[in-house]
């Protein structure tokens, strides 16, 4: 199995939060506390590395910091998304001052730039509110890469814990901009009594062609034979389950239903999670990444001043996850 690793120095390296390729540019955004090698909770920025061969990587400037009110408790996991103009674009969660879970929205000052330096707030954050009847409003996040649906609107899937089911929430939008939820989740379960399971977090969802090394755009027409997989991080493992997304219903339906999600296959067996995929349109692949956190406590992360690493797993990962689909 292919693996690379890489971390950054002096600071606590968390979860992977949004993949692109863009203008010949490999990009990596990641959450990660710049101050200091210990997760806390106000501190948390998006850091931004590049590369041109997903080897060699130069770690430039943060790119998110917690500085409004709708993500002042934290810059969270979210994802990035490359629009119909070939603009890009990033949904993270941010921590609001109430304490509240929201969605926000960014992009950058200058497209032009193929490194994407510097990256500006939208004016109406957040895009998304915890509005949800029976929504817990701290247990809603990690919105997910945005597809193209049929009737040619936006799609996304956010991360929620209700009053009585777990759900991968469906939102849809025109511009990006201004959202709306659907009125039936992407897919859901009932609560259960199994407390890692109720509640999805860095929810992922792709498309999969079994018998297929190549990997499929999320907004490309739908080729016959196609699977999907959703993916979500539970329990600290991440997992999936494979079916077909049905676009008469816009849902996910799997192929197999299984309640226990300590039941549900898994991405990797070792320390992996919170991790992100995203369609590397240069080589025509799906890349999936995630963080491992070392077993390290919090006095030797000071001492040595990092923790955290982030696993490229590439394209013998996809291959398995083709290969469950079959």
């Amino acid at each position: 199995k292919k693996e690379l690793q890489y971390s950054t120095t002096y600071t606590s390296f968390i979860n992977i939060s949004g993949l692109m390729y863009y203008k010949g540019i490999y990009h990596n955004f990641y959450q990660y506390n710049p101050h200091c090698a210990l997760w806390c909770w106000g501190d948390i920025t998006w850091g931004h590395s590049v590369s041109t061969d997903l080897v060699n990587w130069i770690q430039l400037e943060p790119v998110i910091e917690p500085d409004n009110p709708s993500d002042i408790d934290g810059c969270w996991t979210g994802s990035a998304t490359i629009l119909s103009g070939g603009q890009p674009v990033i949904l993270y969660t941010g921590g609001s001052r109430d304490k509240c879970q929201v969605q926000n929205l960014v992009h950058p000052k200058n497209p032009s730039d193929p490194y994407l330096r510097e990256w500006t707030k939208t004016g109406n954050n957040p895009v998304i509110q915890p509005v949800v009847p029976g929504l817990n409003r701290s247990q809603f996040r990690d919105p997910t890469t945005g597809w193209i649906g049929p009737d040619g609107l936006w799609r996304i899937a956010v991360g929620a814990e209700l009053k009585s089911y777990t759900a991968a929430l469906l939102y849809k939008s025109e511009d990006f901009l201004s959202w709306t939820r659907v009125d039936h989740p992407l897919y859901s379960q009932n609560l259960s009594n199994i407390v890692e399971c109720n509640m999805w977090e860095c929810l992922d969802f792709f498309a999969v062609l079994p018998g297929n090394n190549t990997g499929l755009d999320m907004s490309a027409a739908i080729l016959r034979g196609t699977k999907h997989a959703l993916k979500m991080s539970v329990g600290y493992f991440d997992k999936y389950l494979i079916g077909v997304y049905d676009l008469k219903r816009d849902a996910f339906v799997p192929d197999t239903i299984v309640d226990d999600c300590r039941l549900w296959l898994k991405i990797d067996y070792g320390n992996f999670y919170a991790s992100k995929s995203f369609f590397d349109s240069k080589k025509g692949r799906r890349i999936i990444w995630g963080w491992s956190k070392e077993a390290d406590c919090r006095s030797d992360d000071v001492a040595k001043g990092w923790a955290g690493i982030h696993d490229d797993l590439a394209r013998q990962q996809w291959q398995a996850v083709a290969a469950m689909a079959s």
